[in-house]
Order: structure tokens, then C-alpha cells, then sequence
């Protein structure tokens, strides 16, 4: 795993009591808190789930309340963003692979300032949104229309699905941009991100105001 791990925050124990819960969230400004024993990850708590809990109560006894969100070392990093966003916290339990057993955390800024070093965003490039229906979509089509208009395709993903579309973003070189744009359309992908020099839209829009000009006369 190519992110760092950490330990500079201990994890929460059953036997802790409230008010001791409410200084480390004081101290660490994280959503949730880990919680662990026997070095067995048991859970997370939301920082909001303890707001009017009393504060000589033990948190054991708020199992019910227990989030258990992690990643298992050794995953792809994507996998980080992933779980975070699906349990809307910014920081990550990490376990061991055999054992299951609590490693330590990585904090959502950690994530971001290793995405933010990675080529997509940190190399120059145009970016560009194209959606297909999920059938029809290919990453090898995709690739194909950008490389043979003489532009490189510096990263992609699958940013969004749909229903039944699949939107993909692109990160590409320099070169014709509107070129590019109007092969996509031609093989019938819908154009989703806006671009000032797509002459095919500019063109529709420059004819939509002239029709609402000669209906206004």
C-alpha cells in the first residue's frame, strides 16, 4: 500500500467513557473514531452519535451505534476514496489482511495529497466527460477515437453510472480538442462537460438564439 499509514491518534476502547471520547474528538478533528480490542477492530463511532450521550457511559455499550467501515491493506487506493465516500467520514480504519487485526488509520488528507500527485491531476491536460449506454461502452473505443485524432490519453475512469448510461472521464494531451469532441459524438457518445471552443454546440446555440429572435420580431 503506497499510503502511509498512522498511529499518531490511539484508537477508542469498549471500556473508555464518553467524556473521555469528547476530548479526542476536540483534539483530532476526524468524523469518526475507531474503536478496538484485543487489537480486533470493532467498529467506528460518529463524532454527532456522542453529542447527548451522558458522559459517564461506556462505549460498549453503544454497540448499536457502531460503523463498521475499513480498508484491508494492500488494496488499491481507489478503494480509499470509495469507502470514504460511501461512509461520508474522513478518516480510515486500515486492517491486516490474515488477521483481520487493527493496523492503524489514514486520514482523507492523506488521500487527497496523494491523488493530488498522481498525473491526472497534477499534469497539464484537457478534461472531457462522455456518456454511453452501459452496453455500448468501451474503454478500448474510447482510447481508440482519442489516439487516432492525434491526442494521448493521459488517465480514465468511470466517473458516474447511471441507470443504464455510463459517463467516463477523460484527462487528454494537447492537440485538436474539437476534433476529438465531434469523433465522440460521430460514434454516439453525449458529450456531458461544456468546452468553449466545441464549434458544434456553439453552433447550435448561435442558431437557437437567432430562432428566438426571428419568433420575437
Amino acid at each position: 500500500m503506497k499510503l502511509t499509514l498512522s498511529n499518531e491518534m490511539s484508537p477508542l476502547f469498549p471500556e473508555m467513557k464518553i467524556k473521555e471520547v469528547h476530548k479526542m474528538f476536540s483534539v483530532f478533528n476526524f468524523s469518526h473514531l475507531p474503536i478496538v480490542e484485543n487489537e480486533q477492530y470493532l467498529g467506528s463511532l460518529a463524532s454527532y452519535v456522542i453529542k447527548n450521550i451522558e458522559p459517564n457511559t461506556q462505549i460498549g455499550d453503544l454497540k448499536y451505534e457502531y460503523e463498521r467501515f475499513f480498508v484491508v491493506e494492500d488494496k488499491n487506493e481507489l478503494e480509499f476514496i470509495e469507502v470514504i465516500s460511501k461512509y461520508e467520514t474522513n478518516i480510515m480504519p486500515v486492517l491486516s489482511q490474515e488477521k483481520n487485526t487493527y493496523l492503524g488509520y489514514v486520514a482523507l488528507q492523506d488521500v487527497l495529497e496523494f491523488f493530488g500527485d498522481m498525473p491526472f491531476l497534477s499534469e497539464y491536460g484537457n478534461i472531457i466527460v462522455v456518456a454511453k449506454g452501459i452496453v455500448d461502452q468501451s474503454f478500448s473505443e474510447i482510447c481508440q477515437i482519442v489516439e487516432s485524432n492525434n491526442v494521448k490519453v493521459l488517465s480514465a475512469y468511470v466517473s458516474s453510472i447511471e441507470k443504464d448510461m455510463v459517463e467516463t472521464t477523460l484527462k487528454i494531451g494537447d492537440g485538436d480538442f474539437n476534433t476529438v469532441i465531434q469523433a465522440f459524438r460521430r460514434y454516439g457518445y453525449e458529450i456531458i462537460s461544456d468546452h468553449y471552443d466545441d464549434v458544434f454546440l456553439n453552433s447550435l446555440k448561435e442558431r437557437s438564439r437567432y430562432f428566438d429572435k426571428y419568433l420575437n420580431m
